[in-house]
């Protein structure tokens, strides 16, 4: 089945919900986009660079690092967890990273984009990071209309135990 279909009606893996068709579209965009504004901007431009000489890259590099890496393990646990099994009973996903965020798939990505900013920072670059974070507000919202659809108070309470991207942080009623 083509990937387009699978995207559309999951009936190659009838455990998973869906998302949005433009979804791994946009977010592809967003990082080719946010890459070629952040290396222009370092690397040649330096037209938004200014706050590079002010913080010292010795101590902007180790906080960095720590997100750039943080960012990778949260990827691949998240990934690993939806994609690495199939579910025979489709289900809320609580465990793992799951159990204290909702989209912690996007949360990698923009911490991947922090990281490279407190790198280096670039002032051209955050306001990338911000288009990508709404970006990735409206398609989390848009998968969590699918997954109230399709298993209504079981992901509604989840919604209300579980931040959608920042651990303990959830809306109040």
């Amino acid at each position: 089945m083509s990937r387009k279909k699978e995207h559309h009606n999951y009936k190659a893996r009838p455990d998973l919900t869906g998302e949005h068709k433009f979804g791994d579209a946009g977010q592809l965009i967003f990082l080719f986009l946010f890459i070629v504004v952040w290396c222009g901007d370092n690397l040649f431009l330096h037209k938004t660079t200014m706050f590079n000489d002010m913080i010292p890259l010795y101590i902007r590099a180790p906080f960095g690092i720590v997100l750039l890496i943080f960012s990778g393990y949260l990827a691949m646990k998240s990934i690993n967890i939806v994609f690495g099994e199939r579910r025979k009973t489709p289900s809320v996903i609580r465990k793992g990273v799951y159990g204290i965020m909702r989209h912690p798939m996007y949360v990698s990505e923009i911490l991947l984009y922090l990281g490279l900013i407190i790198i280096s920072i670039s002032i051209a670059a955050i306001f990338v990071l911000i288009l990508a974070i709404i970006f990735l507000y409206l398609i989390s919202r848009y998968e969590e209309k699918l997954l109230l659809q399709r298993f209504g108070n079981d992901y509604q309470n989840y919604m209300n135990e579980t931040s959608m991207w920042i651990p303990g942080w959830r809306r109040k009623k």
